[in-house]
């Protein structure tokens, strides 16, 4: 019973949020909605905001069972596969994640809110690279490079997709992981069967991921 209050609450505060706005709904106007009372709305959230995102915490326990788990000897391979179950999550949710994001697009608060929760993963991101790559003189920087680096992959691609710019999510999720991994891990061996080292660039651009790699092309050809 609580599933199902939970989900008739939260499916009452998004219908009413797509209508109405967030500001312009209350909580009463939600436990109404969904045949409850004031009481059992706050039984199951907090505040408002609460309803509009999902239960990181949860979430952030399956994205560290799935980083313990794996057996990857790479490490950056183990935080992308972590990192697109937290992306399959938001594709599971379809309409509901596409409302979300029109939210967060036009609330200053609720947007506060989302970016607090990407640093929850990141920081576990961090933590597990950091575990993992042992005590090298730049295993902190490494660590928060990588870290920043796969969220910010999943972002672009959840954005694409939140935006309707593609259909093909998951594929687009191989290809631009594959290609941030591919800056840790290094390119294909040389002539003499060392790997290639990965130059690691940060940049903040409003540009795509494929304009930064058109850009970057003259450098990086052989």
């Amino acid at each position: 019973m609580t599933s199902t209050t939970t989900e008739r609450l939260t499916d009452a505060a998004f219908a009413l949020f797509d209508q109405r706005g967030f500001a312009e709904t209350t909580v009463d106007e939600i436990a109404q909605r969904a045949g409850t009372g004031r009481t059992t709305f706050f039984r199951h959230f907090a505040t408002k905001e609460d309803v509009i995102f999902p239960d990181h915490d949860a979430l952030l326990a399956e994205v560290d069972e799935h980083l313990r788990a794996s057996t990857s000897p790479s490490v950056s391979v183990a935080v992308a596969g972590a990192a697109r179950q937290v992306l399959l999550h938001y594709l599971g949710e379809g309409s509901r994640a596409r409302s979300r994001y029109r939210l967060t697009s036009t609330v200053p608060a609720l947007r506060d809110r989302e970016i607090a929760g990407q640093h929850r993963y990141e920081r576990t991101f961090r933590e597990y690279i950091r575990e993992r790559m042992g005590d090298g003189p730049d295993a902190d920087l490494l660590a928060e490079l990588m870290a920043s680096a796969v969220v910010t992959t999943h972002n672009h691609v959840l954005r694409c997709w939140l935006r309707g710019q593609t259909t093909t999510p998951e594929q687009d999720f191989e290809t631009a992981m594959a290609r941030t991994i591919q800056l840790f891990e290094g390119g294909a061996a040389d002539s003499v069967g060392a790997a290639q080292a990965a130059e690691v660039i940060v940049v903040r651009t409003t540009g795509t991921v494929a304009d930064i790699l058109g850009a970057l092309a003259p450098f990086t050809a052989a």
